[in-house]
């Protein structure tokens, strides 16, 4: 008996180390997220990694919208001549680089083949080495500072970059007959501290001539200070890219100091609720963005449109596409391109197949350069107008 005994513990021992070494080597592969679902189809994980609170939550939200837009209109993938299901995991980076680092942990947990986001650069560019080193590849949907793809091979983005977006700004500025500016930006925000020295560097060499550049702190309520400082340079535009939480109080308290410049700034500016916020304030304040609805750039845009518009009365959110969700709509497709090009959930492969994919996305044609950035030569210029956000112009450069 005792031999016997023995015998079935040799076995058993023997079994549970070859589940481990099984284990243990399809861990360190690079497969994906994959399971099979309640109705017998398999399916993949695609992690969405956003802010849905603090103080980018609202642009974070619609971000979200458009990735959960895209899911609804293509809601399977066909990897390798099999049909799969994708499953969005979403999570909350808070709009915070601490609880970003977490946030981004989590997806890795939950075995996402790719990730989607995020709405700010910050967080973006504090998750960008964990999604590296796990290997998954990351597609940055409107974070615009260059930090984020640099050096990581698995970051790419659909949006364009603060250097051409600051250039796009500074051009319409001088333009519009502004010889001197001023320029205003979070302290430690990525976002808008190098969108603010971008604006700077272009408006210096076209000739303009920037009078004053100050800083806030995070969270910070009361402008009155900066912004009688600038008040006394006289600058005719103020550069101001901050979120949609701070604008408001901006835009408010310079028109209340009797501040007439215009006041301009970057994509994060098209958003309502600065609007609802800054009530006439806002009037006539202008920005930079990705989209622009009244002009539709190819078939998918025509279809997106009307279709979008009902998703986001179903949703009850005003039924003005916001430039961020398009992106969002945009960076899903590119993600299932990659994966049916890799025609592989291994993450590696699918890695290899971004570098190659090209589309003609909502916001038009689409591929990526060597540093993962999306090649873009338009912007639109808006402004409010009567209280709602109105197209003003378009800017190209090659």
């Amino acid at each position: 008996m005792k031999l016997k005994s023995l015998k079935f513990k040799h076995i058993a021992v023997f079994s549970l180390l070859m589940s481990i070494t099984t284990l243990f080597i399809a861990g360190c592969s690079g497969s994906g997220g994959q399971n099979t679902g309640a109705d017998g189809k398999k399916v993949i994980k695609i992690g969405v990694f956003e802010p849905l609170s603090g103080e980018n939550g609202g642009g974070g939200l619609q971000e979200v919208l458009g990735v959960r837009y895209a899911n609804k209109v293509y809601p399977t993938v066909n990897v390798g001549g099999e049909e799969y299901k994708v499953e969005l995991v979403e999570v909350d980076n808070k709009s915070d680089k601490t609880e970003a680092v977490s946030a981004a942990q989590k997806l890795v947990s939950d075995k996402v083949t790719m990730v989607l986001g995020s709405y700010g650069s910050s967080v973006s560019i504090a998750a960008a080495p964990i999604f590296e080193q796990a290997k998954i590849p990351a597609i940055g949907l409107s974070c615009t500072n260059p930090q984020v793809t640099l050096g990581n091979e698995y970051y790419f983005r659909v949006a364009f970059i603060d250097p051409f977006q600051g250039k796009i700004m500074a051009k319409y500025a001088i333009d519009s007959g502004a010889k001197k500016a001023a320029v205003l930006t979070q302290l430690g925000d990525d976002y808008s501290s190098g969108l603010g020295a971008f604006f700077e560097k272009a408006f210096k060499e076209y000739g303009g001539e920037i009078v004053k550049s100050e800083q806030f702190q995070t969270n910070q309520t009361d402008f009155r200070a900066v912004l009688t400082n600038i008040k006394a340079a006289e600058p005719d535009f103020i550069f101001a890219p901050s979120s949609i939480t701070t604008a408001p109080l901006i835009i408010s308290q310079a028109r209340e100091l009797g501040i007439t410049a215009v006041i301009g700034a970057g994509d994060t500016w098209e958003n309502s609720t600065i609007i609802d916020n800054a009530g006439k304030n806002a009037e006539g304040i202008v920005f930079s963005t990705f989209f622009d609805e009244a002009e539709p750039a190819n078939d998918e845009a025509s279809k997106f449109i009307p279709g979008f518009k009902e998703y986001l009365k179903e949703n009850k959110q005003p039924e003005i596409i916001p430039a961020v969700s398009v992106l969002g709509y945009d960076g899903y497709i590119v993600a299932l391109k990659a994966i049916e090009k890799a025609g592989s959930t291994d993450t590696a492969a699918i890695q290899a197949a971004l570098k190659d994919v090209s589309i003609d996305g909502v916001t038009g044609s689409l591929s990526f350069d060597e540093n993962g950035d999306a090649k873009k030569s338009i912007a639109y210029i808006k402004t409010v107008k009567d209280g709602k956000i109105t197209f003003l112009t378009t800017t190209k450069f090659d």
